[in-house]
């Protein structure tokens, strides 16, 4: 399957790119979607992307077909792991889903239709309309593929004009969904644009950012410095920064021989997009009991030796490899002088790792399936452990028995962390959560008041 030359990122690898280009390319996509776009309802909406996940889901589709052909070598990630990446993805998509994230972000969904009456009782009537930006700018990341097309997503239903910078080698999966998009509907197609080339040309991103009504980027959090201060005052920046995640296993949890589920469901955390997302464990805190931390950690590296055969890591750069390695003997060596610390590790490859420690302090992990383990007495233990990167906790992966659940989540709330889940699904985030704690949909929207008596 040939892809066309409909996006900037079609072009050929030597093309060169100017800032006439894509201030050309911003005002097409600015009238096309006055033409195309803006007047599509909410409804109509909803059904066209229920229906495209829908396709992405079916083994024939050709763009998922593509995806999983070239997708190994284009992304890093094996086959097994796009299988499961974009079937927990797009299944999200579903028309109730999609109605209950509008209901959640507007109060009625029709709002970006008509004005619609306030929810609030007031003696003055009043009824409200949701505005949309004219023009998204999406500064893409390129660790997953999940977070750009959510963009991309949320901009259709906001029925803006989108133009997406990925990050250089990153295109790939967000190329494949644009052209499914235009495959089946050309018009909304041409309200798209995609484009892939280094960070630093300030050329090129001040083009876009003088365009755009909103700008979104997802990097560190010196890099989204950086665009802050080229912002202009007129244009809204959207930033989200460093986020980590952790696991916490209650000792409760490990009883009455559930230590096989538990940590099944901590290692498909860690297997998840091969662990690189901010919703990904670095650490899983296990509060000692019946069974004992480092046995936890024991158990959950021959759960994922076994994941390596059904769902293998894939190949990764020869610089991120050596880092791994590299982590990996200074570990060794500290193993050698004493219990406290223990490694496991697969044999003659990189493909997981395991790292038991008994000092709790937080640490940050290299990723690609490569997590510490660390033993605390309790909940506010490992609090206390993370304290370094609090304010900036994506979320927690909880085992923890009913009857302690609520108390340990509000415990995690109040110290600050924006998601908790249970364990097995911190990659797997509902439609409907609050992204840094932030509404999804509601942060693109503006509002127009209409009062009379």
């Amino acid at each position: 399957m040939n892809l066309p030359n409909y996006f900037l990122v079609d072009l050929p690898r030597e093309a060169q790119l100017s800032a006439g280009m894509l201030t050309e390319a911003c005002q097409t996509l600015k009238r096309n979607r006055t033409q195309f776009l803006a007047h599509r309802t909410t409804q109509g909406m909803v059904e066209v992307l229920s229906h495209l996940a829908k396709d992405w889901l079916q083994p024939d589709n050709p763009f998922r077909l593509l995806a999983l052909e070239q997708g190994p070598s284009a992304t890093g990630f094996s086959r097994q792991t796009l299988v499961s990446g974009l079937d927990t993805f797009f299944k999200q998509f579903s028309p109730g889903k999609l109605q209950a994230l509008l209901e959640q972000e507007l109060g009625q969904s029709r709002s970006l239709d008509e004005f619609a009456p306030a929810s609030a009782p007031e003696t003055r009537r009043r009824s409200v309309r949701a505005r949309s930006p004219e023009l998204l700018v999406h500064i893409a990341a390129g660790n997953l593929p999940n977070p750009v097309l959510m963009s991309l997503i949320l901009g259709l239903l906001a029925r803006s004009a989108q133009f997406v910078k990925c990050a250089s080698g990153a295109s790939f999966l967000p190329r494949l969904f644009a052209h499914s998009l235009y495959e089946v509907e050309p018009k909304l197609g041409a309200c798209f644009e995609l484009a892939e080339w280094p960070g630093g040309k300030s050329e090129l991103e001040k083009v876009l950012f003088e365009e755009a009504d909103y700008v979104t980027a997802t990097g560190s959090d010196e890099a989204l410095a950086s665009i802050r201060q080229r912002i202009p005052p007129k244009t809204r920046f959207l930033a989200y920064g460093h986020r980590v995640s952790f696991g916490y296993v209650a000792a409760k949890a490990l009883e009455s021989g559930a230590l096989r589920t538990v940590v099944k469901q901590a290692a498909a955390d860690i297997v998840a997009w091969n662990q690189l997302g901010c919703l990904s464990p670095h650490v899983i805190y296990v509060q000692a009991g019946m069974v004992l931390p480092d046995k936890f950690a024991e158990a959950l590296a021959e759960t994922l030796a076994d994941c390596e055969s059904t769902e293998p890591r894939g190949e990764l750069q020869p610089e991120t490899t050596t880092a791994i390695a590299s982590r990996r003997a200074i570990y060794e060596m500290r193993a050698a002088q004493g219990p406290e610390t223990q490694i496991w590790g697969s044999k003659n490859s990189t493909a997981w790792t395991v790292v038991y420690e008994s000092e709790p302090r937080f640490q940050s992990s290299c990723l690609n399936r490569f997590i510490y383990v660390k033993g605390v007495e309790d909940l506010r233990r490992a609090l206390q452990a993370a304290e370094s990167v609090r304010g900036q906790v994506a979320t927690v992966g909880l085992a923890a028995p009913g009857n302690l659940v609520e108390e340990l989540v509000n415990e995690l709330a109040q110290w600050g962390v924006e998601r908790v889940c249970p364990l097995g699904q911190m990659q797997n985030p509902p439609l409907t959560w609050h992204h840094d704690g932030r509404p999804p949909l509601g942060d693109l929207i503006r509002w127009t008041d209409w009062e009379w008596e």
